[in-house]
């Protein structure tokens, strides 16, 4: 055995207990999927209040109808009520780890360092999810109350306040249900600062509403009238905002959806008439043409390896982390535009490394054979591109709502997400784009199709290959929870690539993807608050 195959395989241990203990890390780590529900429960709540004038368009009015249904109020409520008992059960599941975590460290009795570090991470995870459960509270006895089970609010307020006395929280979440159980209790109850209480710890409709019921009290009706004429304007956006994240999807999934079946249909037809030419049936054309692989296993062992996930996982964060004490970083203390350019950044820096370790590794074989990493900007790519999105769309979407079955909201998602969908900045919105849907793509796709599916072909069929790409393709995002939708994104992606034998295909694809999570998370999170 070869120096450098024992170096591969310290390399390889390394990397398979870092991604490892990512993805368990990400076990009980929320998923986005449920906060853009619940932000899209926000924005419905907005949108049930728009009155609208006899000027206003009679298509903006019908949108309104259509989209926020019969009783918005209570499908936000049971959707909140299933939000909050998810996270308690999260959190005690949490807790009960925690408890048998610290069990073993204190006996000594298994890996003291892996303990030690996965008890820092649920203690992490119970705190974000302490937070949450507090939140979810606070804005489940707000439509508890404008339901008129005020009864029921003052309860949930109250098992609130109570969680406080055992000191799960800070305090704020139980000051802030101080304030609304003082205002919805029959005789009101003013606490002194309760006007910046609300205004500090809620947002939204759930802020309008306190708003408005404290002012009823208070007798200030030219508040309460100012108030109201704000609503109305916040709820014209929430229309808007919302025909556009619910109305482009839908027509996008049923042109996928049609594509799919006719491309099907295209396939059962035909698929004796194979082709592996370029020509022929769409679904068949390069089906079983593989390319011309100059290397052999270790090679493509070693650009993954270490130049995705030793550069990418280790070598970056640890430079990272050497460099924050001498830079005086912290990126946990940088608003939403430090934070975006901090990623971008850190994005170019592992795509530098990962791209180098890839081109000194195959340097030696230059020049390549024909059809290795080929970008034509001519032909069809752009149809390939545009059409695999459609077609992805439907596929990942019923994958998506089975793994939220299996997942029940957790699994962690991507890290960027959040911060795109609770920031405002839009230079912050820009360079995020210019990380997830320009910098990504190129990166990924010349890595994960450009070289890991080709070099696959030498071992695996085609099909083989392309599963093979794309489940590695998911690993490589660190959450659990998305390595079956985003393997369903990546074998789309390696379907177009095999069959357009275009780069290009690829990454207008993954960017059309990428952009369309973006725009739906900045439209969600701008329209919520």
């Amino acid at each position: 055995m070869t120096l450098k195959r024992v170096i591969l395989g310290i390399l390889t241990a390394i990397a398979i207990a870092v991604v490892g203990l990512s993805l368990l890390a990400s076990w009980n780590q929320p998923q986005i999927q449920s906060r853009l529900e619940l932000y899209q429960t926000n924005l419905l709540l907005h949108a049930s209040e728009w009155q609208g004038e006899n000027n206003q368009s009679a298509n903006l009015s019908s949108a309104r109808t259509n989209i926020v249904g019969a009783d918005p109020l209570n499908t936000a409520l049971t959707q909140y009520q299933e939000a909050r008992d998810s996270t308690r059960k999260t959190l005690e599941t949490t807790q009960s780890q925690f408890k048998l975590i610290q069990s073993a460290i204190a006996s000594k009795s298994d890996n003291t360092t892996v303990n030690s570090d996965r008890n820092n991470a649920l203690s992490e995870s119970i705190k974000q999810q302490s937070v949450l459960l507090n939140e979810l509270d606070l804005r489940l006895g707000i439509l508890q109350a404008s339901s008129g089970k005020t009864e029921a609010a003052l309860q949930t307020w109250k098992n609130l306040v109570d969680r406080y006395k055992t000191k799960i929280d800070d305090g704020a979440s139980a000051v802030t249900a101080q304030v609304l159980t003082g205002i919805w209790s029959n005789p009101a109850q003013l606490l002194p600062d309760a006007e910046p209480r609300i205004q500090k710890s809620l947002d939204g409709w759930f802020r309008y509403r306190a708003l408005a019921q404290l002012y009823k009290l208070q007798e200030r009706s030219k508040d309460l009238v100012a108030l109201q004429a704000a609503e109305q304007a916040t709820a014209e956006q929430a229309v808007e905002k919302l025909a556009i994240i619910v109305g482009v999807p839908a027509i996008a999934l049923c042109i996928g959806t049609v594509l799919l079946v006719g491309l099907t249909v295209q396939w059962l037809l035909q698929r004796n008439q194979l082709d592996t030419a370029g020509s022929g049936p769409v679904l068949a054309r390069n089906a079983s043409l593989t390319w011309d692989v100059p290397w052999d296993g270790e090679i493509v062992w070693q650009v993954l390896v270490v130049g995705f996930f030793f550069v990418g996982q280790i070598l970056i964060p640890l430079l990272l982390g050497v460099s924050q004490p001498v830079l005086k970083l912290n990126p946990a203390t940088f608003d939403p535009r430090e934070k975006a350019f901090y990623v971008f950044a850190t994005y170019l820096l592992l795509s530098a490394g990962g791209l180098s370790v890839l081109y000194f590794s195959v340097k030696s074989f230059l020049p390549l054979p024909e059809g290795w990493f080929r970008i034509n900007w001519r032909g069809n790519w752009f149809l390939w591109g545009f059409g695999g999105y459609f077609v992805a769309l439907p596929l990942v979407v019923l994958v998506s709502l089975l793994n939220q079955q299996l997942w029940q909201g957790q699994g962690g998602s991507n890290p960027i997400l959040p911060i795109v969908l609770e920031g405002r900045d839009n230079v912050a919105l820009m360079v995020f784009f210019g990380t997830a849907a320009i910098a990504a793509p190129v990166f990924e796709e010349i890595v994960f199709r450009g070289f890991l599916l080709p070099s696959l072909t030498r071992y695996l069929p085609v099909w083989g290959a392309i599963a093979a790409s794309a489940f590695l393709f998911a690993v490589a995002h660190l959450s659990v929870s998305e390595i079956l939708p985003l393997a369903t994104l990546g074998a789309v992606l390696g379907f177009v690539y095999t069959r357009s034998r275009n780069l290009l295909a690829p990454m207008l694809l993954h960017s059309l993807w990428n952009s369309g999570t973006l725009l739906s998370l900045f439209l969600l999170g701008g329209g919520a608050s």
